[in-house]
């Protein structure tokens, strides 16, 4: 097995100071106003276009097909 990289940034953080930071960043984002407010119109295109590309057809690759990438 490879040896694996050292985690950065983010990454080296435990879960919990991970959810801490980006809790600070969201309370900063809304108190400067800077933060997206989803209006009701806003919110159903998003769950329109959503359900559309969940309804995709899958479709299916040949092996020949993904080695040709």
């Amino acid at each position: 097995m490879p040896d694996e990289k050292p985690r950065r940034g983010f990454a080296s953080l435990s879960p919990e100071h991970r959810r801490e930071v980006a809790s600070k960043g969201g309370k900063a984002a809304h108190a400067k106003g800077t933060a997206h407010q989803w209006t009701p119109v806003e919110a159903s295109l998003a769950g329109q276009k959503g359900g559309k590309t969940r309804r995709k057809p899958y479709k299916r690759r040949s092996r020949w097909e993904m080695e040709q990438e």
